[in-house]
């Protein structure tokens, strides 16, 4: 009993840290989200900036297959060099 003691503790300490670390994860998200849709909202102001700002920070990020996918249709019949520009162009924009 005495070596269990022990043991359970330390799995619920690794536990609880495993939690915090996620909790921080969301939540440096979350801050990241809600800079890059105040510098988008700038120059907005009233209910124009507060309609824009809720609607950006709802806006479910795009992966990256799916842009992939975007790009691939948008790019049509461009071969080479054009195609390959074309690409970096369109996975670099937001």
């Amino acid at each position: 009993m005495k070596k269990l003691f022990p043991l359970i503790a330390a799995l619920g300490l690794a536990c609880s840290a495993g939690l915090t670390y996620a909790a921080g994860d969301k939540h440096n998200a979350q801050q990241t989200k809600m800079a890059t849709c105040n510098q988008e909202a700038e120059g907005k102001t009233g209910d124009e900036r507060k309609a824009f700002m809720k609607q950006c920070l709802r806006a479910k990020k795009v992966s990256r297959q799916e842009k992939m996918k975007t790009c691939n249709r948008d790019a049509g019949d461009k071969k080479g060099d054009e195609r390959k520009a074309f690409m970096k162009d369109c996975l670099s924009n937001k």
